[in-house]
């Protein structure tokens, strides 16, 4: 089993300032960046991202190749299918995603989006449609929160897979709305296996959440928190939940193809356990 404790980050959230030690960060962005968690991994970085390494030759031959595709996967009957399956969960001036439980209108999101919430919550459907909801239950320790939409019926629940059966290699998709790009998929593999992964709470005061997750490098971004990753048949695997990013000294950030999400088995036995 791939282990890897991240711990919690202390400081200025806004400016955090270098140390030694590994750190993760979470932040609730405005509407437009969305809540999101934001992992800082191999210690304090902070401005300028350098792409290479500093021992590079001066001189170095490079041979390029064109490598044929042969995939034969149809990722947008994937999309087409599931995006009936995830919403957008706007909460005050922020934002997440939110994936569909019931045809009348349970909703299953990361508690970090919903837990700043001191107005309504609204539930976009990727029809356009718009309705307020409720939070049926949260669950902080596990980051998950189930939300209840008013007036809802007919929905399309999301299809759940055993996430027991991933495999390193297998390919996925991300869905969710990314700084409110509501509908955006994107693709890639899973690329680590029961990584751990903790974040601290909400507060300065509340105890760190840690949990066992899906790594990917499909694209994931501030407002993803919540949403669907789903296997190639379209079944949901995870909860996409936080990200690594090296985060420039003006606090913002985003993917750089290293994401983490909740297992499907995880998320269904805490979301049986809240409703």
């Amino acid at each position: 089993m791939t282990e890897q404790s991240f711990p919690a980050m202390s400081g200025s959230l806004v400016e955090p300032q270098p140390v030694a030690a590994p750190k993760f960060w979470r932040r609730t962005a405005p509407m437009l960046t969305a809540a999101a968690l934001v992992a800082g991994l191999f210690g304090g970085v902070t401005g300028a991202v350098i792409a290479s390494p500093d021992n590079t030759p001066a001189a170095s031959s490079v041979s390029a190749q064109t490598i044929a595709n042969t995939s034969t996967q149809d990722w947008s009957s994937v999309a087409s299918s599931v995006l009936p399956s995830v919403v957008q969960v706007n909460v005050g001036n922020g934002l997440g995603s939110g994936v569909i439980l019931s045809a009348d209108g349970k909703i299953l999101t990361n508690n970090h989006v919903i837990a700043a919430a001191g107005g309504q919550i609204t539930v976009k459907f990727n029809d356009g449609r718009e309705l307020p909801a409720t939070v049926v239950n949260a669950d902080a320790g596990s980051d998950l929160a189930v939300l209840q939409v008013s007036g809802a019926s007919g929905l399309t629940p999301i299809k759940w897979a055993d996430s027991d059966s991933v495999k390193v290699g297998d390919a996925v998709m991300a869905i969710g709305s990314p700084s409110g790009l509501q509908g955006t998929v994107t693709t890639g593999i899973v690329s680590a296996l029961d990584r751990k992964v903790t974040v601290p709470g909400e507060t300065r005061r509340s105890q760190p959440v840690s949990y066992q997750a899906i790594q990917t490098d499909a694209s994931i971004n501030p407002g993803n928190s919540g949403g669907a990753l789903v296997n190639a048949a379209g079944e949901l695997v995870g909860i996409n939940s936080a990200i690594y990013s090296p985060a420039s000294s003006s606090g913002e950030a985003g993917s750089v193809g290293i994401g983490f999400a909740i297992p499907s088995n995880t998320a269904k036995q805490i979301v049986d356990q809240l409703s």
